[in-house]
């Protein structure tokens, strides 16, 4: 089993990506995604989304790390992509799930599910300009305001030569609300001959069977589940407990002495208060914590609180 850790537009960065493949069972990182137009970035840009290629495209403690880009042009889609793997990117994946009203707005994301032939372009323009090395992968969900569609966009990244397709196990229109649809991925596996990597409401081991189960699929990507449990990838690959409550708290705290966080100060307050919305689904102390800082813009008081927890 292969689990990755899912990209998170404004939540899981360079940053949390270091912490939480440093605790282990992550094959694979996604970045949040590089929103491209109509020009192909400069170095920079790719190296702000994704410091870890100037460390040979890995993290830290060694865990390759893939760019995701976000679009509808092919050309410069295109373009970008071989820019990322240039710089070392370990291959690129192109986000057709995303569900945010603004990036849909500009045609970017999950409502492209709405057009296969828009995917399929997309898809075949990246594959035939990325060198055969390295992989090109797709995420998506089962579609935007129905599943009708599910199968059809899933054949048509595969046929645009997609070497993998991450699915979220909902439409758009029904954001993250549960249950997911493991059991459509497994629909879709019957048509499409790629690997498939199951996505969606994973928040524990008997989760992950029970989506390994019904969707059929060896391979998981998970996203929310792991900030809300932050050794999760741990815990279905090995049977590891769930991650102290006093650990997790030392984690907080250490999140303070990035540079980004601690010298600069300003993000830190609102990352932590973002996180404790998930971790208060998994440890009853994340309540009462949260209500000592919420109010708090301070990060040094705020460090101070979770020193003593």
């Amino acid at each position: 089993m292969r689990i990755i850790l899912a990209p998170m537009e404004g939540v899981v960065d360079h940053l949390m990506r270091d912490m939480l493949t440093r605790i282990g069972g992550f094959d694979l990182c996604v970045t949040e995604f590089i929103r491209v137009v109509d020009q192909c970035y400069p170095n920079k840009v790719f190296y702000r989304m994704c410091p870890e290629l100037r460390n040979g495209g890995v993290t830290p403690s060694g865990t390759p790390v893939k760019v995701q880009l976000l679009g509808q042009s092919p050309e410069w889609l295109a373009e970008n992509a071989v820019k990322a793997v240039e710089l070392g990117s370990h291959g690129v994946d192109l986000n057709f799930g995303c569900p945010a009203k603004t990036v849909n707005k500009n045609k970017g994301g999950a409502v492209l599910l709405k057009e296969p032939e828009t995917l399929y372009t997309i898809v075949k323009a990246v594959r035939d300009a990325v060198p055969n090395s390295h992989p090109v992968t797709a995420k998506m969900r089962l579609g935007f305001e129905d599943k009708t569609l599910a199968i059809e966009n899933a054949s048509a990244l595969a046929s645009g030569g997609a070497d993998e397709l991450a699915i979220h196990a909902r439409t758009k229109v029904e954001g993250y609300k549960p249950p997911a649809h493991w059991h459509w991925i497994q629909t879709i596996k019957q048509h499409v001959s790629v690997p498939i990597v199951a996505n969606g409401e994973v928040w524990g081991k008997e989760d992950a069977d029970a989506c390994l189960l019904a969707s059929g699929c060896q391979d998981l990507m998970i996203g929310r589940g792991a900030l809300a449990m932050p050794n999760l990838a741990q815990v279905i690959k090995h049977g590891d407990a769930p991650m102290a409550w006093k650990h997790v708290a030392d984690m907080l705290v250490s999140y303070s002495g990035y540079e980004l966080y601690g010298d600069k100060g300003k993000y830190y307050p609102n990352r932590i208060k973002q996180w404790f919305g998930y971790l208060k689904r998994q440890y009853t102390q994340a309540e009462s914590v949260f209500q000592h800082i919420r109010t708090l813009h301070d990060p040094d008081a705020i460090v101070r609180i979770l020193q003593n927890v």
